[in-house]
């Protein structure tokens, strides 16, 4: 089944946001949008945009905020990707990117917003002890007492913390979220379309919060409308979790 919802998905480092996104798009089957793996394929492609885009990349430094809207009326700027729904995972980033997405995609370039909160005490851990191989990229979660270098369960490749998860950086990454979030996250308010979920749980719970969230501000789609119930909706979109 397609939904076709447009969404939006923020939320600060360390909340699960890339999992719950993944998970999210699956069941509306929409595409899941990262503007990270965007300009990875358009460095991997080594198009211009890409090009512009790694020089900034390999600096260290964010990307501008003209050089995102690009890349993002790129891959929706026709009106068939727009169609199709889609799940903006973390982006817009700022205000100024969410007034330029909506200038340039319409009223229409998002149905909801969702900010998945959770709260910094949680989130400083989580992102402490997180693994990245540097080999496939899997994400892994180190325990306590384990080596700071471990071993891939996905490819057998070299597992460790990224070099930009210093404790002074992951604090300085977070208090950069709450600066630059709370004008965006007032200016959605301000449009009607944010929600707030608890982000803190188990990730099936978690996962059921924001479908149930999705569900009671986006219609389904025309395949349901004219149908079954809601709660007879195939797949998980009715509320398996």
């Amino acid at each position: 089944m397609r939904h076709r919802t447009r969404l939006i998905v923020l939320g600060r480092q360390g909340a699960g946001k890339g999992t719950q996104c993944a998970r999210l798009a699956a069941c509306l089957d929409v595409p899941h949008i990262s503007t990270g793996d965007l300009f990875r394929a358009e460095a991997a492609a080594a198009t211009e945009l890409g090009r512009r885009a790694q020089t900034y990349l390999d600096a260290g430094s964010l990307v501008p905020d003209e050089l995102v809207l690009e890349l993002v009326a790129k891959c929706l700027g026709g009106p068939g990707a727009r169609a199709k729904g889609y799940l903006l995972d973390g982006f817009p980033r700022t205000l100024a990117q969410g007034q330029a997405l909506f200038e340039v995609l319409g009223r229409g370039a998002a149905h909801v917003a969702v900010e998945l909160h959770v709260p910094t005490s949680v989130v400083l851990p989580r992102l402490a002890a997180r693994r990245v191989c540097r080999q496939c990229g899997a994400t892994s979660s180190a325990g306590p007492g384990d080596d700071e270098i471990g071993q891939c369960a996905s490819c057998g490749g070299e597992v460790a913390r990224r070099t930009d998860d210093t404790d002074e950086a992951i604090r300085q990454r977070l208090a950069d979220y709450e600066r630059q979030s709370g004008p965006l996250l007032e200016w959605l308010d301000g449009l009607g379309i944010l929600l707030r979920v608890d982000g803190v749980g188990a990730p099936d719970i978690v996962h059921r919060r924001l479908l149930d969230a999705v569900r009671a501000r986006v219609p389904l789609d025309d395949q349901v409308a004219s149908g079954a119930r809601a709660d007879e909706a195939p797949d998980d979109l009715a509320g398996a979790g």
